[in-house]
């Protein structure tokens, strides 16, 4: 410690003045008569002396080394040691001297912590165009904030841009609102939603993801600001709502906790338009869909769509937001997981998202329907069962795919029968030790698989008739059917097909109906999970409200 001390220049070798202050004059006399340096670090100095005495054959005992302290460091090398610390770890060393809180004040510092912490990059020469300072960003005052019992210890000690960190008053912009970037899940029924909120040049906007118009899976995504949070502002940071035709207005933000906040638009007049609900439908109709209500001739259809805008209008002005994460990934992971969007019939097109756990894949729905609500299990793959289709002449035949498919069908449910019959005979001893079965190699040995030729069996109805005709690999697997308002659900039996790295379907036996996905290609940050437990856990959440 002694050594620690006397190098940044505040320990006992040169006297802590803080430290000193807080003494008695017993105490200080005290500290000045200790030694200077502890037995283990005069151990040290001794064999640095010897070993020296040695190389150089004379035995007379050489000078110590001179002591450097962090003091005599040049700035620059100070700046560049400062920027890699954690920015929460800065307010406390501002306190240390007064030429560390000079040096606090050099923007590369701030710049580099606003882009490591909150991917902040090319935004921030849009921000210092205005006047503002990568400090003023991370670093934001804000006046007349009273500060709750439940704010952390981390956000009360954030350093300020003026003088030392003393007042509890001041937050930060960035830091008040570190807890909503990232990915979302809006609570808007069984329809869910995508929302990515991220640093976008002067504000912290709330994008909407949208897929693209049925049927067309492999377009880009589209996007659309619900919100924004102003940087520039010196005072408290406006918050405005995007939602409507009639520009920014006034909005408001709670964060509820760490993974759930709610927004609440305070002018819901501007959702409103003149032509009033009509028009209001068709706009929506157009964004929505791509169309108007006449090119949809399909009666069932045009039910599903006024159901969802009459629905989802119920959301304009108040809505929650809970926490998703992207599912980790793995080297042997058949494919990459991720997000990808999926053709589902008269639903148009939904976002769904792909993970892997062992022996078996998972699709989750992340926007959903009236019959399969955001936050189901809409596909689940069985990795332990592949399926070897047969040539193209017999694969147009749906009755012959259909008995390859409802024999692994029978198989899987005998495997599961004889296991719970282990489990009854086991009852009242040591349950057996199960093999727990690791994949190996499984995602290098799709990307070897030689393509083979792929076709729709006859009478299998596809939104998009333009499907990839080689495929790599077939998995067993049960997809999730219900009625209208998720009722009596269950899992039908079909054929997950693997096309390639981006691309998968999912052939419904008893719908006879075929689904394919497409990957989103789409950068995501803060949007990882800490561990694969809080992935699972997640998972769980986002079901439990629609079961």
């Amino acid at each position: 410690m002694a050594v620690c001390a006397r190098l940044c220049g505040v320990g006992p070798s040169r006297g802590c003045r803080r430290r000193q202050q807080r003494r008695g004059p017993a105490e200080t006399a005290a500290a000045d008569s200790e030694p200077d340096t502890d037995p283990e670090e005069e151990r040290i100095e001794a064999g640095a002396a010897a070993l020296c005495g040695g190389g150089s054959g004379r035995s007379a005992s050489p000078s110590p080394p001179p002591r450097c302290s962090l003091l005599e460091l040049p700035p620059e090398l100070l700046v560049e040691i400062f920027a890699s610390l954690p920015g929460t770890d800065l307010p406390s060393l501002a306190q240390v001297c007064t030429k560390f809180r000079h040096i606090l004040h050099t923007d590369t510092i701030w710049r580099r912590r606003c882009r490591e912490e909150y991917g902040v990059c090319e935004n921030l020469r849009k921000l210092e165009i205005t006047g503002v300072s990568c400090r003023d960003v991370y670093a934001k005052p804000q006046e007349d904030v009273r500060l709750s019992k439940e704010v952390s210890r981390e956000t009360r000690v954030v350093m300020s841009p003026g003088n030392v960190p003393s007042l509890p008053s001041r937050l930060t912009v960035l830091h008040r609102y570190r807890h909503i970037l990232g990915l979302w899940q809006p609570d808007i029924g069984p329809y869910g939603g995508l929302l990515n909120v991220v640093v976008d040049g002067l504000f912290i906007i709330g994008w909407m993801y949208l897929p693209p118009h049925d049927p067309h899976v492999d377009d880009p995504m589209r996007f659309k600001p619900l919100f924004r949070i102003h940087l520039t502002e010196r005072k408290s940071p406006t918050v405005e709502c995007m939602y409507g035709h009639r520009g920014p207005h006034n909005g408001h933000i709670q964060i509820v906790k760490k993974d759930e906040f709610s927004t609440k638009c305070n002018q819901t007049d501007h959702h409103r338009m003149s032509g009033g609900r009509q028009e209001e439908f068709r706009t929506w109709l157009r964004e929505e869909w791509g169309r108007t209500l006449e090119d949809i001739f399909h009666e069932h259809m045009q039910e599903l769509i006024l159901m969802k805008f009459i629905y989802t209008s119920q959301y304009d002005n108040c809505l929650t937001y809970r926490r998703i994460y992207l599912p980790p990934s793995h080297p042997d992971d058949l494919i990459r997981p991720g997000l990808f969007k999926g053709t589902y019939g008269s639903h148009g097109l939904e976002i769904v998202m792909l993970s892997f756990h062992g022996k078996h894949a998972r699709a989750t729905k992340i926007t959903g329907d009236p019959n399969i609500p955001a936050g189901q299990q809409t596909v689940e793959i069985d990795l332990m069962h592949r399926i070897q289709l047969p040539n193209v002449e017999n694969l147009c035949n749906f009755n012959e795919l259909s008995r390859i498919v409802l024999e692994v069908h029978e198989q899987v449910r005998q495997e599961q029968q004889q296991q719970e019959d282990r489990i009854e005979d086991s009852e009242g001893a040591r349950p057996p030790t199960e093999k727990v079965w690791e994949p190996r190699d499984r995602g290098a040995a799709a990307l070897k698989e030689q393509p083979v030729q792929f076709v729709l069996p006859v009478g299998v109805t596809s939104r998009n008739e333009d499907y990839p005709r080689t495929c790599r690999m077939c998995f067993y697997g049960t997809g999730l059917i219900a009625d209208h308002g998720f009722t009596s659900p269950e899992r039908t039996p079909g054929v997950f097909i693997l096309f390639d790295e981006d691309r998968f379907g999912f052939i419904w036996l008893e719908l006879k109906s075929f689904s394919l996905y497409s990957r989103v290609q789409a950068t995501f940050r803060n949007a990882d999970a800490p561990s694969p437990q809080a992935f699972e856990e997640m998972l769980k959440n986002i079901q439990s409200l629609t079961s």
